[in-house]
């Protein structure tokens, strides 16, 4: 399935039902008169935020909405019926804006929560409710409320617990294979994450959602690389995950380069709980981490996990530092004795 996480729609809700002009007339009935009932109300336009939807591909194939519109009055005082909400479903998430890209209009971040955004037009009176004592036979009726129209974006932001950030080829994609059953892209070349990822972690009883975003460069503010087009999908996360490469551009600078993407996006990013994580321990010895976490601390890291996303050394600590940044999750039953996997020697935040 592709990822799609914007696309503009066209709404429209229904328009009203207009009223009827009809007149009664039956033998042996007594006393006739007007009996044009009134139009039924159109259809409402609804959004509602549904579970196991993860992008808005299916709106690059689907583009207009219309809500059926109230069916219109008739005789012996029958009014005609409504128009059906129109339901449009959408992954956890969206946010509805309006046609300028800025504004608002809606944020659903829970799994059933709905939103009707164009409220169909009241249907027309029929000429039976003009009937008064000095104006016995009216002929006037009323059309129905003409529709609402309008042109929306939605824009999906994935809800994560937790955020993973870092330069192209950081190992983000193997972090997050070892962690949690994602079977993430892995290559060695810039950008083999083209699209969030998203997966459920379980450690220690507990379990978060992790989203990967695309590898960020120097200028990606501005549109470099990928630019920063899916920063919005770590908005929402409690805390973020800076994973450096040991063997790749100078760590400090590595960290330096984010840390102003993050601030130039805005979004709230750089106020947000941040560990960073040295990764690809693996292939360089002992006394060269400690050099690079020495220069890390030095450039600003309050504290540096040393770890290693192929053999899973050290990724406990710093799991255990995530779980410290996040309310009570769901617990996860497992049977006694179960291990957590990973490498067997312990590797401390420094």
């Amino acid at each position: 399935m592709h990822f799609l996480d914007q696309a503009k729609i066209f709404i429209r809700a229904g328009a009203g039902g207009p009223g009827a002009v009809a007149f009664r007339r039956e033998k042996y009935v007594e006393y006739g008169g007007p009996d044009g009932g009134n139009g039924g109300k159109g259809g409402d336009i609804v959004f509602e935020a549904v579970p196991g939807l993860n992008t808005l591909i299916d709106f690059r194939y689907t583009q207009h909405f219309k809500a059926p519109r109230g069916v219109h009055g008739s005789g012996k005082n029958r009014n005609g019926a409504a128009g059906k909400d129109l339901v449009i479903k959408v992954p956890v998430g969206t946010q509805i804006l309006d046609d300028d890209r800025e504004t608002v209009l809606a944020d659903l971040t829970e799994a059933g929560q709905t939103v009707t955004l164009l409220e169909g037009g009241m249907g027309g009176r029929g000429n039976a409710s003009y009937k008064t004592s000095t104006n016995r036979a009216p002929r006037q009726h009323q059309p129905g409320m003409p529709a609402e129209e309008m042109y929306v974006w939605l824009r999906l932001k994935l809800l994560a617990d937790a955020g993973l950030v870092g330069l192209p080829n950081a190992g983000k994609s193997t972090f997050i294979n070892q962690i949690t059953n994602t079977k993430a892209k892995v290559g060695d070349y810039a950008f083999t994450t083209l699209r969030p990822q998203l997966g459920v972690v379980r450690h220690k009883n507990r379990e978060f959602v992790l989203a990967d975003i695309p590898g960020l460069i120097e200028g990606a503010a501005d549109g470099a690389g990928v630019g920063d087009r899916f920063l919005g999908h770590i908005e929402r996360c409690r805390v973020l995950i800076h994973l450096i490469d040991v063997g790749g551009t100078d760590p400090a600078h590595a960290l330096e380069i984010v840390e102003d993407e993050l601030e130039a996006y805005g979004g709230g990013l750089v106020d947000k709980p941040r560990l960073i994580a040295l990764n690809k321990i693996d292939t360089v010895d002992r006394e060269l981490v400690n050099a690079f976490i020495k220069e890390l601390k030095a450039a600003g890291a309050d504290k540096v996990f040393p770890i290693s996303g192929a053999t899973g050394k050290g990724i406990d600590a710093l799991l255990n530092a995530v779980i410290a940044h996040l309310p009570a999750a769901t617990v996860t039953e497992r049977p006694t004795g179960e291990q957590e996997e990973g490498d067997d020697t312990p590797w401390s935040p420094v």
